[in-house]
């Protein structure tokens, strides 16, 4: 089959690697069907990730149809369309049995594409696949339902619930690629006041709009203006940081409120320094965190309930084997528009 192949920093390419079977009685492979790109990805690419080792398959954000399963697998079957979760459970565990799956202690958390091999790829080996998959209803797409494998839990989770979004909130979100896009999407299902989207892509911020931004800035200047105008000085409620970057979570520090919630999603491959000197005074919450996936059956019923328009993320489709072209694309995202591309076999 073939596969996207980390090569160490700066290297991958799509190739031919053996294809993928049964090695636990909990595993199953899946037959990849669609796949997306994650900022993960990208970080992996720039050696952000240090435990990632050359010859990995990358990717952690698939549907696929079940083609063999363990002996111990009892709910799923050959056939079955699954949506593969970035979070691998072994349902076990202290933390599995409190829904902390991304700190799963029995072989689990962000595994695929991390640790073992991903979802970039033909097929897939998937541990715990009773636990760590969600069989899709029939009116529920490829492209909506990989769009629920990371970036609409990860946002929801880590960006609103951490940030405890609550009615009339003024909500910042400082970054507006596709998780800052999916947590203005679901931050408003809790009516804030005022949601400011930063980002220094005119055509980041134009989608951010659509997504439904109330206002849009691109400097951090002009956000701690905007900011101060719009909450009579006090400083957001929810400063939610969905990059990854030194200067953009001490942007939002700068712009949380005393008694606000600074809530990180983003990624970071370097330190960014924490402000205990003006912070400690101010009553601020900072929640960091990995995405558990808990919210997943919830997003995927308001997906096919059609409360969640999940496909409004894709930007750009390809065939399984333009790889290699779809990185390209989703690396120049200020180029060429990119919010999430997808691949589809």
């Amino acid at each position: 089959m073939k596969a996207l192949v980390y090569g160490g920093p700066g290297k991958r390419e799509w190739k031919e690697v053996p294809k993928p079977e049964i090695e636990d009685p909990a595993d199953a492979v899946v037959r990849v069907t669609a796949v997306t790109i994650c900022g993960t990805d990208l970080h992996i690419l720039k050696g952000d990730v240090p435990e990632v080792e050359a010859g990995r398959i990358l990717g952690h954000e698939a549907v696929g149809v079940v083609e063999q399963v363990g002996a111990s697998v009892t709910g799923l079957a050959p056939g079955d369309r699954v949506l593969i979760s970035c979070i691998t459970t072994c349902g076990r565990c202290q933390y599995c049995r409190t829904g902390s799956y991304g700190q799963c202690l029995g072989g689990g958390g962000w595994i695929l594409g991390h640790l073992v091999d991903g979802v970039q790829a033909e097929y897939v080996r998937v541990p715990f696949a009773d636990t760590s998959t969600h069989k899709l209803p029939d009116d529920v797409s490829d492209a909506a339902a990989v769009v629920l494998a990371d970036i609409l839990p990860t946002a929801y989770e880590v960006g609103v619930l951490n940030g405890a979004v609550k009615p009339a909130d003024t909500v910042v979100i400082v970054g507006a690629g596709p998780i800052g896009l999916a947590a203005i999407q679901t931050a408003q299902l809790y009516s804030p006041g005022h949601i400011v989207a930063v980002d220094l892509s005119p055509t980041r911020l134009d989608a951010a709009k659509q997504f439904g931004a109330d206002v849009t800035v691109s400097n951090a200047d002009e956000a701690e203006r905007v900011v101060r105008e719009l909450t009579d000085g006090l400083g957001a409620d929810v400063a939610i940081e969905a990059v990854g970057v030194p200067d953009t979570f001490e942007l939002c520090t700068k712009l949380v409120r005393p008694g606000g919630r600074v809530a990180n999603v983003g990624v970071h491959g370097k330190p960014a320094t924490l402000h205990l000197e003006s912070l400690w005074i101010r009553n601020v919450t900072i929640t960091t965190g990995l995405v558990d996936t808990v919210s997943t059956p919830t997003l995927l019923r308001m997906v096919e309930a059609g409360r969640i328009d999940a496909e409004r993320f894709i930007t750009h489709r390809f065939d399984l084997g333009q790889m290699e072209q779809a990185y390209e694309v989703f690396e120049n995202a200020g180029d060429s528009g990119a919010l999430k591309v997808v691949l589809q076999a």
